[in-house]
C-alpha cells in the first residue's frame, strides 16, 4: 500500500492512462435564478432565472473527470438526432484529450436533466430522455468501435445509468473482449440484477444500489462487507467498492477488505461524485496501480468534488494537493489554487449567495500597507480572491533584481492571513484573464490608482460589479523597504 509520497507519484502516472468509456451519457443543465416570492397561481415560487450552464453527465461526466486527472479518453456513447446531442458532441470536442466516437439514434431523445437552483436550494430536477433499448444493429456497432478501442486502452469504463445503451449482449461482449486482452473492466452498475456484469473486475455500487441488488441488510459495516461478498461470489466479479457517502468506501475483494474514511471536508453537491469515483479508479488500475491505492486516490478525489457545485471534476492539482495536506496534517481547505481549481469554489461559494472580491499584485515583502489594503478589501465583500504575478512577471514588471522573496513564498504568506481566502499565481503581467474566469462582484486596488487605470475595472462595471479604491497605509512600500536595506 502507498503512502502519501508515493500517492502523489501516482497521480503523475495517471497522466499516462488511456481509459475507454461506453455508456449513458446524458446534458446535465443547471438553471440558477432568484426566488423573492410565491406564485399567486399556485402554492410554488416563482424563480426569476439569472444564468444557465450546461456540461457533459453520466458517461459523460467520468469521461470530464478522466481528462481532469490528465489521463486520454476513448469514448463511444448514443445520442438522439436533436439539438442537446449535438451540445454534447461539442462540449465532448471541446475536451483535449479526449477521442469521441458518438452515434446518433433516430428518434431517440438524447437524455437532459435540468436542475433549477435558488443559491444552493435546488428547486426542481426536470428529465427528458428515452431509456428503451438501442437495436441489435446499434448495439453491434458500438461493439465494434468498442473493440477497436480497445486495443489503445488499457482499462474499459462500463457507466450504466439505464438509459438503454448498455443492452445486457452488449454488456457481456465489452467485459468478454476486455477480459479477453487483459484489460481491468470498471462498471458503474445499474439496477438489481448485478449477474449482467460478470466477469468485471471491480463494480461501484452505492448502499443503496448494493442493498438492492444484494437483497440483504447494509445497515453496519460488517453487513455492507457480507452483502459485497455475496455479491462478488453470486455475480461472479472479482472485486466490489461500496461508497458509503459521509462514512466513506468500503473495497472488498477475494483476499482482502479496506474502509476508508470520507475525505470531504464541506459538502456543496453530492451529484457526480460516484463519476468522479469511477474515473479515478479506471485512470489508476489502466496504468496497473493496485486496486487498493486507486481506490484511495478515488476516494481522495470524491471528497474533492462533493466540496463544489454541480457536476464538478476533480483536477490532478486538485488530489496533490489534498495528498500534500494530509501528509503535513494541515487541517481544513488550502487557500493556494490553480485558476481552474480556484473557479470551482469561487463557483460554490457564489451558488451560496457570497459576494466575490478580487484584488492583485506583485505582494513581494508583505508590510503593514500591504495587510491594510488586504483587510479593508476583505470587509467589502465575503470572499476574497487574490491574484498573485509569478516570479517572471514580477521580473518583467520591477526587474532582474525581483522579487525577493519566490512565489510560493509569497503564496504561503498571503494565504495565512485571515482577510484572504483564496490565492491564484497568474503568469501575465496584468490578472485579465483571471478577472474575466472568475466575475468577481467587487475588484478592489489602492487609491493611488483611479477608476479608468484599473485593469479589469470595465469589465466588472460591464456585469455590474463594483470597483473600491482603498485608501493607502502612508510610509510604507516595498519598493522603499528594499532601498532601505540596501543602504
Amino acid at each position: 500500500m502507498a503512502n502519501s509520497t508515493d500517492l502523489t507519484s501516482l497521480i503523475d502516472r495517471v497522466r499516462d492512462a488511456r481509459v475507454l468509456v461506453v455508456g449513458d451519457v446524458m446534458l446535465d443543465r443547471f438553471v440558477q435564478g432568484e426566488v423573492a416570492r410565491i406564485s399567486p397561481e399556485a402554492p410554488v415560487p416563482v424563480c426569476r432565472v439569472t444564468e444557465e450552464a450546461a456540461m457533459l453527465g453520466g458517461a459523460g461526466n467520468v469521461t470530464r473527470n478522466l481528462a481532469a486527472l490528465g489521463a486520454s479518453v476513448d469514448f463511444i456513447g448514443v445520442v438522439g438526432d436533436d439539438e442537446a446531442g449535438g451540445e454534447i458532441r461539442a462540449l465532448m470536442g471541446a475536451l483535449d484529450s479526449v477521442t469521441s466516437d458518438i452515434i446518433e439514434d433516430a428518434g431517440r431523445q438524447t437524455s437532459i436533466k435540468t436542475r433549477y437552483f435558488s443559491g444552493v436550494q435546488q428547486l426542481l430536477r426536470v428529465d427528458r430522455e428515452t431509456t428503451r433499448p438501442v437495436s441489435d444493429a446499434l448495439a453491434a456497432r458500438l461493439g465494434e468501435a468498442a473493440c477497436r478501442a480497445l486495443e489503445r486502452c488499457g482499462a474499459l469504463v462500463l457507466s450504466d445509468y439505464g438509459k438503454g445503451v448498455l443492452t445486457a449482449p452488449l454488456t457481456a461482449s465489452l467485459i468478454a473482449a476486455a477480459r479477453a486482452a487483459g484489460k481491468p473492466v470498471i462498471v458503474d452498475p445499474k439496477g438489481d440484477d448485478f449477474t449482467r456484469y460478470a466477469g468485471a473486475s471491480l463494480i461501484t455500487p452505492n448502499r443503496r444500489e448494493l442493498a438492492a441488488a444484494s437483497r440483504m441488510d447494509v445497515t453496519s459495516e460488517d453487513a455492507i462487507i457480507a452483502a459485497a461478498r455475496h455479491i462478488a461470489g453470486e455475480c461472479g466479479i472479482e472485486g466490489v467498492l461500496v461508497t458509503r457517502s459521509a462514512a466513506g468506501m468500503s473495497l472488498v475483494g477475494a483476499d482482502e477488505v479496506a474502509n476508508l474514511v470520507a475525505e470531504a471536508r464541506e459538502v456543496f453537491d453530492v451529484s457526480g461524485a460516484g463519476d468522479t469515483v469511477v474515473a479515478a479508479l479506471a485512470a489508476a488500475r489502466a496504468v496497473g496501480i493496485e486496486a487498493i491505492d486507486a481506490a484511495r486516490l478515488a476516494n481522495l478525489a470524491a471528497g474533492i468534488v462533493v466540496g463544489k457545485v454541480g457536476t464538478a471534476v476533480a483536477w490532478a492539482d486538485d488530489v496533490i494537493d489534498a495528498i500534500h495536506r494530509r501528509e503535513l496534517l494541515l487541517p481544513g481547505e488550502t487557500k493556494v489554487m490553480s485558476p481552474d481549481s480556484a473557479g470551482d469554489r469561487i463557483k460554490a461559494w457564489r451558488g451560496r449567495g457570497d459576494c466575490i472580491g478580487f484584488t492583485n499584485g506583485c505582494f513581494d515583502l508583505i508590510h503593514p500597507g500591504h495587510v491594510a489594503l488586504l483587510a479593508k478589501s476583505r470587509a467589502a465583500c465575503d470572499r476574497l480572491v487574490v491574484g498573485l504575478n509569478s516570479d517572471a512577471s514580477v521580473r518583467r514588471l520591477k526587474g532582474e533584481a525581483r522579487p525577493v522573496q519566490n512565489e510560493a513564498a509569497r503564496a504561503a504568506v498571503l494565504a495565512s492571513l485571515a482577510s484572504v481566502d483564496l490565492v491564484v499565481i497568474f503568469p501575465e503581467d496584468t490578472p485579465l484573464a483571471l478577472i474575466e474566469k472568475f466575475r468577481p462582484d467587487m475588484l478592489a486596488k489602492g487609491a493611488d490608482y483611479t477608476v479608468d487605470t484599473v485593469v479589469g475595472a470595465e469589465l466588472v462595471q460591464g456585469w455590474g460589479g463594483e470597483v473600491r479604491l482603498i485608501d493607502l497605509e502612508e510610509g510604507h512600500s516595498t519598493t522603499a523597504t528594499i532601498e532601505r536595506l540596501s543602504r
